[in-house]
């Protein structure tokens, strides 16, 4: 039996759905069972991750555990010693290709995400373990240029050569799914990104190319970005952090590496690619 913390997240929903597929036991934590809407077969326990004691029943019979950083966020040892003591032999932890930058340089620590925490509790466990630090995330940019592009053909944003290695989502959840059930990456910290670093003009070109639409990135003023980032209701912390990201890579390429394709034996989805699969997202 595998459980799932941030089953119904962005990488926990594909994760979820292709465990499910290929036959394996799944069960899924969830804070609302009612309305996860997760594939017949999953079952689905209530519980909150951050307080490990609401899991105590729910690990009983689980041999392998998916950890969401920001579902656990700072009970991961508890929880982990919790998991241990009922039996569990593996953990597949979330984790981000920044870890080890200082915490004041990871945006994502900022809604919650403890990436760093999250890691070293689980290779401190005593369980076999994998880390899987994962690149931007491709869907991210719905929520960033999603509704740009579906009102008009200008996406304006900071930082015009900033550039991404993002990963689909899909293929995130099928190397999860290796780390899970096989036995060759146990005890690796996988580095995984997309298959191209593309600034954000890249990328946004790609999305017109791909919808059929002449669009184009227009870059403007990191303090206007900021004001209407926070005027849509983002914390101030995480604006800040962001465009502070942004500006230490302009202009430099983002990491790419190999691990993708080496571990699943193809090719990493494409920008194009995920573009293609959530089309329907960008249209109006």
């Amino acid at each position: 039996m595998i459980l799932v913390t941030g089953a119904t997240g962005i990488m926990g929903r594909p994760l979820v759905d292709l465990l499910a597929v290929g036959g394996a036991k799944v069960r899924a934590v969830t804070r609302a069972p009612e309305s996860a809407g997760l594939p017949a077969g999953v079952e689905m326990v209530e519980g909150d991750p951050r307080r490990p004691g609401t899991l105590a029943s729910a690990l009983e019979g689980v041999t392998h555990l998916f950890l969401h950083p920001r579902a656990v966020g700072l009970a991961a040892a508890e929880l982990l010693a919790l998991a241990k003591e009922r039996g569990v032999r593996r953990v597949v932890a979330l984790s981000a290709i920044n870890v080890e930058d200082p915490f004041e340089e990871q945006p994502s620590r900022i809604n919650g995400d403890r990436n760093k925490e999250v890691e070293d509790a689980a290779i401190a466990s005593g369980l076999e373990w994998v880390s899987l630090r994962s690149s931007a995330f491709a869907v991210n940019t719905l929520l960033a240029w999603g509704g740009q592009i579906r009102a008009g053909d200008v996406v304006r944003g900071p930082y015009a050569t900033f550039s991404e290695a993002p990963i689909h989502e899909q293929d995130l959840a099928a190397v999860g799914v290796r780390a899970l059930l096989d036995d060759d990456l146990v005890g690796r910290k996988l580095d995984l990104t997309g298959p191209q670093s593309l600034t954000h003009a890249e990328l946004i070109a790609i999305v017109g190319e791909v919808l059929g639409r002449p669009l184009r990135f227009q870059e403007i003023p990191t303090e206007a970005v900021r004001h209407a980032m926070i005027g849509q209701g983002l914390a101030e912390p995480f604006v800040v952090a962001l465009l502070a990201r942004y500006a230490r890579g302009d202009g430099q390429p983002a990491r790419v590496t190999g691990e993708v394709e080496s571990i699943l034996g193809r090719p990493a989805r494409t920008w194009a690619d995920w573009v293609t699969d959530h089309a329907d997202a960008f249209q109006s």
